[in-house]
């Protein structure tokens, strides 16, 4: 179904006409560790390749010096904490060690713990600060941080095709009108409420008198006709609400994120998790019908028409039609 909506949508050459360049030798596949020095606290950066590390095998092997001053971070290494007792700060001593373990394990225990070098600016960022490109790398995330990207977007979107920004438009109205009557009013406080007055991605702390600042996700996109309602909402920056968009949650979220989405919203589990998008067909297809046909009364029917029957296809929905409607349609 979604390979019908994608060869359905015209696509524009991928030719770099941007004015963006992007900085030649940058090892944009690679994946990086960011911490902060032990001793002088400033902040360092180490590549690790395309190979991630484990925690253990950072433990047992990792040698890395500060640029700043030199320290050492390896599980050979004394602590240099003058607020610890002496022995405690000895590489031979349990406290050290644990430290150590923990050390390591912050930076490589998970995907989302790396960094990656952007090949447009250059920085070197956060997991989080890459949106994803499936086989992409280790951590299968773009080239380009989510910062670039927006310039990069914002300089190529004008020139996506007229019949792309059309059928874009027109899968979103149909889809908004199926799932019209089913959607609920959502209670901001409760929302902040439920997920702690925190970004439930990023973790970050939300003001809700900042209303530019946050966003409310459906968890089940509506692209794919779920409607907003509170089993269906989740509380996200406006950073991640974006780089969500509309994925589907399995797509966006961790395994760990899931489960505790599901305890929190008392959401499917099972639908979010599957690994490709279902689409919803409990809903009034022809209500929906009904309302795009009449929305405009001097609107070219004929056309009209013949744009609700493709997304009828692409969205496999010719069952949910009342005999009337596959009849006014042509589907009989």
């Amino acid at each position: 179904m979604i390979d019908k909506l994608k060869k359905l949508m015209s696509r524009r050459k991928t030719v770099n006409d941007t004015g963006i360049l992007r900085i030649p030798g940058i090892p944009y596949h690679d994946a990086w560790v960011a911490y902060k020095c032990v001793s002088c606290k400033e902040m360092n950066y180490e590549r690790i390749g395309q190979n991630l590390t484990t925690p253990k095998e950072a433990l047992d092997s990792a040698v890395w010096k500060c640029q700043s001053c030199g320290f050492i971070h390896s599980k050979e290494t004394d602590l240099p904490f003058d607020n610890w007792e002496e022995d405690y700060n000895s590489a031979d001593s349990t406290t050290a060690l644990r430290f150590w373990e923990g050390f390591f394990r912050i930076a490589t225990e998970h995907p989302e713990s790396y960094w990656k070098q952007c090949n447009v600016c250059s920085r070197i960022l956060p997991f989080n600060a890459f949106s994803k490109h499936s086989n992409w790398g280790p951590l299968e995330k773009q080239m380009e941080c989510r910062s670039c990207k927006g310039a990069i977007n914002a300089v190529l979107n004008p020139k996506r095709s007229k019949e792309q920004l059309h059928e874009s438009s027109v899968r979103r109205r149909i889809a908004d009108l199926f799932i019209e009557d089913e959607n609920e009013q959502i209670n901001f406080q409760e929302l902040f409420d439920r997920f702690g007055g925190r970004c439930f991605k990023t973790k970050e702390p939300l003001d809700i008198s900042k209303r530019e600042t946050w966003s409310i996700d459906h968890i089940l996109p509506s692209k794919y006709l779920y409607p907003l309602k509170k089993e269906n909402a989740a509380l996200l920056s406006k950073g991640a609400n974006e780089n969500k968009r509309d994925k589907w949650p399995s797509r966006y979220y961790t395994n760990g994120e899931l489960i505790d989405l599901a305890k929190i919203v008392g959401a499917n589990i099972d639908l979010m998790s599957s690994k490709l998008p279902i689409m919803n067909h409990n809903i009034d297809v022809n209500k929906g019908v009904d309302r795009y046909l009449q929305v405009r009364e001097k609107s070219d029917l004929p056309k009209r028409i013949k744009e609700i029957k493709k997304i009828i296809l692409i969205y496999d929905l010719v069952d949910k039609l009342s005999i009337e409607n596959k009849k006014l349609l042509g589907f009989e």
